[in-house]
Parts: structure tokens; sequence; C-alpha cells
């Protein structure tokens, strides 16, 4: 077995593990950061609306040696609007005009023709009318909202609604971050934005859903026993799954990365930026999000509960009696009154949190042993 396998059977039996509901409020505190940056982002820079939301023309050149400089010049001189200029893996050029009705679309186009040194009916104008785009963001809208309602019905009922309000909060996280970043660093907002958008929501989701769904299995029965706070069961379930989400966001980010740094930076794609960014933002703001933000939501709702209080109390009470006798074997892995020193738990007592199980006291009867009826 690797050594990744390894390690992800340690986490799922608990001999080894990292505090994340423990220190919550740390990765808390480092989310509302990047959500404040992100919200300054988009209120400072503001979205670099697409054609297709804003309405204009877009003209697609044939191979070219005019440099995208010259060819922003000349369309901006033609137009009397700002341009957007990309230059595509053939030489060839996509020049973007916001605010271009078709009365001007063929002058603009015999312009650029002069300018560019090709023919006329060689370059593809597509014009887009404003109301087009509006429809498409207001669509957008509606299968966003649709998307978070059925998400938490589904959620409250496969497993409560404490978990589908923590999920829901995880997803406003997620798509905030990827919008602030999409305003930081300028990239356009197109239709293949949105469409990215709305897979990461999925992903996002899928990572938290496992997470639940271990939880929801060790927390049965959890008020019976005086061992562990549900916040600790929390924490082992995120432990538990930790290298299966870590295994998936990195298999779902690679392709990824290749369309985004590959398809878009070095071939100069324009529209696999705009879905490839969406997508690795969100995958890897839903992999942190499921693990730092979701579960522990779900720790902080539950402990509210008088049940869950009742029980944080005594497992704490439990402890401070067993630390007085010098019972403790290590965190989160307490004898009980009845229980003596060295003997072993049973299964369901494994430790929530951390460090490899303490060994027991060595049993042999070598040479010294006390004198007594051989069994």
């Amino acid at each position: 077995m690797s050594k990744l396998g390894n390690l992800g059977a340690r986490l799922y039996r608990g001999e080894v593990g990292y505090d994340f509901v423990g220190k919550r409020k740390i990765w808390y505190a480092v989310s509302i950061l990047i959500t404040i940056t992100a919200i300054l982002g988009l209120a400072v820079r503001g979205l670099n609306m697409g054609i297709e939301f804003e309405g204009g023309a877009v003209f697609n050149t044939p191979k070219t040696s005019v440099s995208v400089a010259q060819a922003e010049e000349s369309a901006e001189k033609a137009s009397g609007h700002d341009a957007i200029v990309q230059k595509l893996g053939d030489d060839a050029m996509r020049i973007q005009i916001a605010g271009v009705d078709i009365d001007k679309s063929d002058r603009i186009k015999a312009a650029l023709a002069k300018d560019l040194d090709v023919k006329a009916a060689d370059i593809n104008a597509d014009l887009v009318g404003p109301s087009w785009g509006e429809q498409i963001a207001n669509k957008a809208w509606q299968g966003l909202a649709i998307f978070m309602v059925l998400v938490v019905i589904y959620l409250a009922i496969a497993f409560e609604w404490r978990m589908a309000l923590a999920a829901l909060i995880a997803l406003i996280h997620d798509i905030t971050i990827t919008v602030g970043v999409y305003a930081l660093v300028g990239f356009e907002v197109t239709p293949g934005t949105v469409i990215g958008l709305l897979t990461i929501l999925g992903y996002s989701l899928y990572d938290t859903v496992v997470v639940f769904d271990s939880l929801k299995e060790q927390s049965k029965d959890l008020t019976k026993q005086t061992r562990f706070t549900y916040s600790e069961v929390a924490n082992r379930s995120i432990n538990g799954t930790l290298v299966r989400s870590i295994n998936t966001t990195v298999v779902a980010l690679l392709p990824v990365a290749g369309l985004l740094f590959i398809g878009g930076g070095v071939l100069g794609a324009g529209m696999l930026n705009d879905i490839s960014l969406s997508l690795f933002v969100g995958l890897a703001a839903g992999a942190y999000s499921s693990i730092f933000i979701a579960t522990p939501l779900v720790a902080d709702f539950k402990e509210r509960e008088p049940q869950l209080k009742a029980l944080k109390k005594r497992v704490l009470a439990k402890r401070a009696s067993a630390a007085a006798r010098g019972n403790v074997v290590e965190d989160g892995d307490f004898r009980g009154e009845d229980e003596p020193r060295g003997s072993v738990p049973d299964e369901d007592a494994t430790p929530a949190v951390v460090g490899p199980r303490a060994q027991p006291a060595s049993r042999s009867r070598g040479k010294g042993r006390p004198s007594g009826k051989r069994r």
C-alpha cells in the first residue's frame, strides 16, 4: 500500500489527524478575510462583462501580422468605443467592441480590413444585442436560485436542516470568492463563466455531502456515551474522508489547470480562460469550504442544542475527573470509572483527534516475574 494509502487508513481509524474543528476560529477568520477581499475587488473594480451581456460586435479576423496594440488602436479609432483584442493561436484576432449597432458595424469592418491589411469579406462580424445578454443573466440567476433551493431541501431531508444551512453558507462562500477573483484579475465574464460557476457548485457540494454522510453515521446514539463530544466526532469525520477529498480535488484540478495555463495562457484561447478560471478557483474554494467551513459550522450549530451542550459538559467533567486520578491515556481517549488503567477501549472509542494511539504497557512475563501459578 502506498504512503498516501497508509495515511488515509490511519486517518480513518483515528490514529492520526488534525484538529480542524477545534481550530475553526482560525479558518473562519481566514475565510472572512478572503471574502472581504473578494467583495472589495468586486465593489472597486467591478466585473468585466463580456459582449454577450452588454451588447456590441465581435470581429474575427484572418491571419494578420498587425500587433494586438495596433489592432486595438485601430478598432477604437474606427468605433469610438473601447475595444478588447485577443490574439488567437493561428495569428488571427478576436476584436470585441461594446455599444456597436448594425449601422456602424459595416463601417468598422471596412476600417479594420484596411488597417489590418486583410480582405473585408474575410472578417466575420457577429452582432449581439444587450437584451439577449440580459436574458442570459436572468436565466443564470434563476438557475442558481433553483439549485440552491433544491440543495437545501435535499440536505434537510437526507440529513437535517443544520447541515443544509452549513452547506448553503459554504456554497455562497465559494461563489463569492470565485466572482471576486474574476473582478480582481479582470477576466471577462461570458456565458462560459456562468457555466463554470454552475458547474463548481456540484463539485463543492460533493465533498461536503461525503463528510456529512460520515458524520451522520458516526454521531448515531452519541448522547448515550460520555467519551466524545459532537465536535470531536465531526473532526474525526473530516479526517476520515480527508485523503479522499484531496484525491478527488487534485484529479479534478489537473485538467482544469491544463485548460487555464496551457490552453488559455499559451494558446491564447479566450473562451477556455472564461470557463477554466471559474472552474479552477471554484474547485479549490469548494474543497477548502467542505473541510474548513461546512463541517465546523455544523458542529457549532449542533452543540447549541441542549442535549449536546449537556453531553459536552459531561465529557469534559469526566475527563477532568480522570485527569485528577491520573487515568488519562491521551486526548480524547479517557477510561470510565470502572475501566482499569491499561485496559483496551472498545472499537467505538477510537480517539477523535490526534496522535498515534498510546501503546499498552508490555505484559510479557519474562525473568523476574512475580511467582505464582503459571497459566
